[in-house]
């Protein structure tokens, strides 16, 4: 019988939260835990065993979460939720459609951008519903910046240029747009 991982208690520490372990963090420890996973007899034990205790170990495109079964009150959450990252995404890919997995950006280059591209600054002034009453530019960013980070897809890469990179987990938000499919009776249901 294979035994737990050592690192068992920290991957459902991170994961618990809602996190993700990506494989292309700039934390050291991350990357370890990702590793750890990556071995087939490990990610089959920590599969079964987080399953025994209602929690599903996904694998995404180099990065693990976890999922779980939810009721009606759980769902219509993350619908909400779900808009939240459709609007943010859809910001950050105006802002630079190459925006993804590896990216490397700081947020002065957004507000360089903003006072370039109407399209740009629209949405973002649409994201302010998201920031809890915060209405200049750089606090909106910030906020936006702070979920990004909170949920583990993007990292604080140097503090002294403020640079960030983007995690792997990113694809995660990426392919959720993507699984959308908006059926043709609701297309012309939408109004102009």
């Amino acid at each position: 019988m294979t035994k737990a991982p050592k690192q068992t208690a920290d991957i459902f520490d991170i994961l618990s939260k809602g996190q993700f372990i990506s494989s292309n963090s700039t934390d050291e420890t991350i990357r370890k835990l990702y590793s750890a996973i990556e071995e087939e007899e490990n990610f089959d034990y920590l599969y079964n065993y987080f399953l025994s205790i209602s929690f599903i170990l996904e694998k995404g495109d180099e990065y693990y979460y976890f999922s779980r079964e939810e009721n009606k009150v759980d769902v219509e959450r993350k619908i909400e939720q779900a808009f939240k990252w459709i609007d943010i995404l859809d910001f950050l890919k105006t802002f630079d459609n190459a925006f993804g997995a590896g990216y490397r950006f700081a947020p002065s280059s957004i507000l360089v951008k903003l006072n370039m591209d109407a399209a740009l600054k629209t949405k973002l002034e649409a994201l302010k519903k998201y920031s809890g009453g915060k209405e200049k530019h750089v606090e909106i960013i910030e906020k936006i910046l702070e979920f990004l980070e909170k949920d583990k897809f993007i990292e604080l890469e140097n503090m002294i240029t403020h640079q960030y990179k983007v995690l792997a987990s990113f694809n995660y938000l990426e392919q959720l747009i993507m699984t959308i499919n908006i059926s043709e009776d609701a297309i012309n249901e939408i109004p102009e």
